[in-house]
């Protein structure tokens, strides 16, 4: 886990009541995600036949009855002698598990009755027993009533709490709901304010998750150097200053020629989808890579959802030390060049030039690693955020645009040229204009950009991408009195 030095964060979970957390572990594909799914309402966590989807803990505030709580979702714990996951993912996926265990209030263990009491469940048993929690155990696709009769094999494992539950129709979940969220607080009143979606994304490998362990100062998803080790995007909600914020790490956006699974195929869509469901996008790019042709596309699915944005270049520490030996070797050759550029002028010139579609949005170096800037991270993102809800007066815009016009006249397109009779702001987040015309299609791309830059110096928008939506004046027909 990358380690920062930057304190100046306060961050407390954003739970009414930090106490009501409910867990569900088990080993690989008994269902723990699906019954995640089901407990949450909606599909957050990925679900498939593959053991070992789901690595980093996925979390997410839930309601029964009235009660509301935190509900976590962890990969599956496996024998770490096993030659099948004897390496690092699977080292850190059980301690995920374990770091669930010990901030859970109340643990689901889950168990598949299909396959009846194997070894490893009763690892887990005695692992959950030493814990102290209360303990109910789910024995999950008991969907007719000869596999509900197999329930009571699991009776061996030591636990009083017993509920046959089929998780992928709904059948017992109830039962197990009320007797789990039992002890928990009631009454808890939802959040008043919406908490900020920043979703954060960029290609694989670049330190997204880093970055999030970073902001937390703690190891709240996992980190490799193998490409692809998050698979889904997970939620991580937080409180800074009193203001709730919902950090989404998301899985590395490759290629999709690069896409070799369905698993994989999956985490694509849902990263795909963060961007288009957040409220701030942060691009975290490769200081030493510089920027590539994924990074682009990734960029242009930002500007093209709408989104907010923050472009913060990573591993900045790296590069740092990289230009420094640079300049010492050209010392110690004494060699005498002329003065050229620092290489974070470079970058950013570079950025400036391979980015040009989002040079709107502000860009951040920084290091997960040594937590360099990353308490610039957040001045920024409110800074978006504010400009994300800035309104232009209606008189101002038109005022503002009728000057543009007759500065830089419009070029004709198919002999008529362009026209704006009137104007107005009609949305933010994004910042929307809606501009009255006479012709739509006589509105160049490059025009359009002219006029776009002209908002921006006059009220800046900064982070913010700009819509103009042109609505053509319809010709009436003459209709002579009767």
């Amino acid at each position: 886990m990358y380690k920062t030095e930057c304190n100046q964060y306060s961050m407390t979970p954003a739970l009414q009541h930090p106490n009501a957390v409910l867990a569900i572990v088990g080993r690989p594909n008994v269902g723990k995600s699906t019954l995640f799914n089901r407990i949450a309402g909606r599909r957050i966590a990925i679900v498939h036949e593959e053991p070992g989807v789901t690595r980093d803990r996925v979390s997410t505030t839930a309601t029964w009855r009235d009660k509301r709580f935190e509900v976590m979702d962890t990969g599956g714990i496996a024998f770490l002698d096993d030659e099948k996951t004897r390496n690092a993912l699977a080292a850190a996926a059980r301690r995920q598990a374990d770091i669930a265990i010990e901030a859970a209030a109340v643990i689901v263990m889950v168990v598949d009755v299909t396959e009846g009491v194997v070894p490893l469940d009763l690892e887990i048993a005695r692992k959950l027993r030493s814990s102290g929690k209360p303990i109910f155990l789910a024995v999950n696709k008991a969907d007719n009533d000869r596999r509900a009769r197999g329930a009571a094999e699991f009776a061996e494992l030591g636990f009083h709490q017993l509920f046959s539950i089929a998780a992928a129709h709904g059948t017992g979940v109830a039962e197990l709901l009320d007797a789990a969220t039992k002890e928990f607080p009631t009454g808890g009143a939802r959040d008043s304010a919406r908490p900020t979606r920043i979703a954060i994304v960029g290609r694989p490998n670049v330190g997204k998750s880093s970055l999030i362990n970073a902001i937390l100062q703690s190891e709240r998803t996992i980190v490799s150097d193998i490409p692809g080790t998050t698979r889904d995007s997970v939620d991580v909600p937080f409180t800074l200053n009193e203001k709730p914020y919902l950090l989404v790490d998301t899985a590395g956006l490759r290629h999709r020629r690069k896409i070799k699974t369905s698993v994989d195929q999956f985490g694509l869509m849902r990263a795909e989808r963060s961007i288009r469901e957040c409220d701030i996008a942060v691009l975290v790019l490769d200081a030493g890579a510089g920027v590539t042709k994924q990074d682009k596309k990734i960029a242009g699915q930002i500007a093209e959802a709408g989104r907010g944005c923050v472009v913060l270049v990573n591993k900045w520490d790296l590069a740092a030390e990289e230009e420094q030996r640079t300049k010492s070797e050209e010392r110690g050759r004494k060699q005498h060049k002329p003065a050229r550029k620092t290489f974070r002028e470079e970058y950013a010139a570079a950025l400036q030039r391979e980015l040009f579609f989002l040079d709107w949005a502000p860009v951040l170096f920084a290091s997960a690693r040594t937590g360099e800037n990353l308490d610039k991270l957040f001045d920024h993102i409110a800074a978006v955020e504010r400009e994300l809800m800035r309104r232009v007066e209606t008189p101002q815009l038109n005022k503002l645009l009728a000057r543009a016009l007759d500065s830089y006249p419009p070029p004709f397109v198919g002999g008529k040229r362009f026209k704006i009779y009137y104007a107005l702001q009609r949305a933010s987040q994004p910042p929307t204009f809606r501009l009255f015309v006479n012709h739509a299609g006589c509105l160049t791309p490059h025009y359009q950009r002219f006029l776009i830059d002209k908002i921006r110096a006059a009220w800046g928008f900064r982070g913010c991408p700009i819509v103009l939506e042109c609505r053509q004046r319809e010709r009436r027909k003459f209709v002579p009195a009767q």
